[in-house]
């Protein structure tokens, strides 16, 4: 059984786990995890951004005149 990968920077060879020793590009968690909050906190102004902009937005006359006449 030749190699494959595994999550994680780990590969298996007949059934021992090996580890790369490369640490060097791999970021601390609490810096993972500040990220995925900026981007998260990122995306949710521009979704209120874009749904504010939709509710502000007027109607335009033709659809008032198709509203009117379902009564």
């Amino acid at each position: 059984m030749g190699f494959f990968d595994l999550p994680g920077q780990f590969r298996m060879l007949r059934g021992t786990i090996l580890r790369s020793g490369d640490d060097s590009s791999k970021k601390p968690r609490a810096a993972r995890s500040a990220k995925v909050q900026n981007k998260d906190r990122d995306m949710g102004a521009a979704l209120r951004s874009v749904y504010q902009k939709t509710v502000n937005e007027t109607i335009p006359p033709e659809m008032l005149d198709l509203l009117g006449k379902l009564n």
